[in-house]
């Protein structure tokens, strides 16, 4: 058994403001040593609930744990060159085949080729074409789960530009299909098998539309 730890760590950073604090010193005498985070729910490796992205849609608490835990299959993508759109055709290609229901883990391998603390990670990436999103959704997943900025407005809103919500291809089509998004999954690379069995269990937080998640693989199990 080989688990693989896919979770982006919760610190500093130009997108997401995250401030820790720590009370207590324990050398110097106190009983405990306390730390409060401050952060965002759409930052890091985290979970988006339907509510995100769809009016009176479910919250994060309403996620069932099964749609984010089980059997996964990877989708081998590091061939694919930065800037340059993801089809339909390249996923079919990728694909190791599967039952419906499954998590779909679209790999990469971005954070080695680009550092997620750098603008370049998200102004530069591979992203998802809308009859991609639509082959997705035709794969009936519980969840689908990227290691880079899947949609292209993603790198727009560096910018400060509004885009149409359609063209949020995948949460627009995904998350309206009642498919689970799991983003910004790191270290894929590390992962050697087409199947594992795949964990992103987000924080219980609710009425929140999305929540960090500590997400990992585990190869060598029978799934």
């Amino acid at each position: 058994m080989h688990i693989v730890d896919l979770s982006m760590p919760i610190a500093p950073h130009f997108r997401w403001p995250v401030e820790l604090s720590i009370k207590g010193d324990i050398a110097a005498g106190d009983q405990f040593r306390v730390s409060k985070i401050n952060g965002p729910c759409h930052g890091f490796s985290h979970v988006d609930a339907a509510a995100h992205f769809v009016a009176g849609a479910p919250t994060i608490e309403a996620t069932p744990l099964s749609q984010v835990v089980g059997p996964c299959r990877v989708l081998d993508l590091s061939a694919r060159p930065a800037n340059q759109p993801i089809g339909p055709e390249h996923l079919a290609a990728a694909d190791p085949g599967g039952a419906d229901g499954e998590i779909l883990l679209l790999a990469t391998q971005w954070n080695d080729r680009r550092d997620y603390n750098d603008k370049s990670f998200w102004t530069e990436a591979p992203w998802l074409t809308l009859e991609a999103a639509q082959w997705l959704a035709q794969r009936k997943p519980s969840a689908v789960a990227f290691d880079f900025p899947q949609d292209y407005p993603i790198r727009l809103l560096l910018e400060g530009k509004e885009v149409p919500k359609p063209e949020h291809v995948t949460h627009h089509v995904l998350l309206s299909h009642g498919v689970t998004l799991i983003e910004y999954v790191v270290n894929t690379s590390k992962l050697t098998a087409p199947r594992n069995l795949f964990s992103a269990a987000p924080l219980l937080i609710p009425n929140a539309d999305g929540a960090p998640a500590r997400i990992y693989a585990i190869e060598g199990l029978a799934v």
